[in-house]
């Protein structure tokens, strides 16, 4: 199975769904699927034979991830718990979909699975392979980044509950808390396309409260959009490989590795740069690195990982 970064292409053709046929309808509920809804609104849900299809068509909303396992293998087990950890760590941005596989022989036949654990995610109701076996926690976080990414060209970027909560997407403490109004400024200036517009709303809004988070990482975000709008990548990365310590060429990258979902990539070239480079170079590459740990979040385990590289890189 793949562990490429995924592309549209990704999405045709991955596996075969016929064998899946929707059940005539029983007089209750099926078993195995206790605790969760047809368009499965929890965080981690059962898959079984008779709910799979409507738990898969969940992914036309938010990306899912779906993992095949047996109670008779203990590493199976732990992997998948690994995934509900891990699930609960992205704060609803998948979900994760568990099958026993000995309980349910039809999505067992229909993966062609020889072994497990094995994994799958879909968008839009589409597989894509992911493992096959066992995977530390480090490829598995990589790769659901690719997943969050590719969901995201799809225009798939829906969450699901944590812990009971309700979906993000139907809050209604949300509704009644409107954006502060440059905050809602600026949140249309994107949706109309306007950058710029965005960016200076952000500003203002720090003028008026530097201590604004939000709007420091708005500002951020919006700054990430602007400098890779209508960068060639290929182009880019050509470039960056021939100088490995322009700043820029670096950066640029870094920004697309980042837009892609390949956070840690980007992390890690900028760390690289900050090792290769030395005086106002050193300090330009530093200093957006910094600006990225905003945009991903200052919480995030892989940017605490990153700031003890970026201290062992700088003394």
């Amino acid at each position: 199975m793949s562990h490429q970064p995924f592309t549209a292409a990704a999405l045709r053709g991955a596996v075969d769904l016929s064998s899946l046929k929707r059940p005539a309808p029983q007089g209750g509920p099926a078993s195995g699927a206790a605790g969760t809804s047809a368009d499965g609104a929890s965080l981690v849900v059962e898959g079984t034979d008779a709910s799979i299809r409507d738990v898969l068509a969940a992914s036309a909303t938010h990306p899912v991830v779906m993992v095949l396992w047996s109670p008779r293998l203990q590493e199976s087990a732990d992997f998948v718990s690994t995934f509900a950890d891990l699930a609960r760590r992205y704060a609803g941005r998948f979900q994760l979909v568990t099958v026993d596989v000995d309980a349910n022989p039809t999505i067992l036949q229909a993966f062609q699975v020889q072994a497990v654990p094995v994994s799958f995610a879909f968008v839009q109701g589409q597989p894509v392979p992911l493992f096959e076996g066992v995977q530390p926690e480090d490829q598995v976080t990589a790769v659901i980044d690719q997943v969050l990414a590719l969901a995201a060209q799809h225009g798939v970027t829906g969450t699901v509950a944590v812990d009971g909560e309700q979906p993000s997407d139907n809050a209604d403490d949300e509704q009644e808390q409107p954006l502060p109004p440059l905050h809602q400024q600026a949140f249309d200036a994107i949706e109309e396309g306007d950058l710029e517009g965005a960016a200076a709303a952000y500003r203002e809004a720090l003028l008026e409260s530097p201590a604004d988070a939000d709007a420091k990482i708005g500002l951020a975000q919006v700054g990430l959009l602007q400098r890779t709008q209508g960068v060639d990548l290929q182009a880019a990365r050509a470039a960056a490989a021939e100088a490995p310590t322009d700043v820029d060429a670096q950066i640029l990258v870094a920004d697309l590795d980042l837009l892609g979902g390949h956070v840690e990539d980007a992390f890690v070239r900028l760390i690289d740069t900050v090792r290769v480079t030395a005086d106002a170079d050193r300090n330009k590459a530093r200093e957006h690195l910094v600006e990225l740990f905003e945009v991903v979040g200052t919480g995030d385990d892989r940017v605490a990982k990153a700031r003890k590289s970026l201290m062992s890189a700088l003394f």
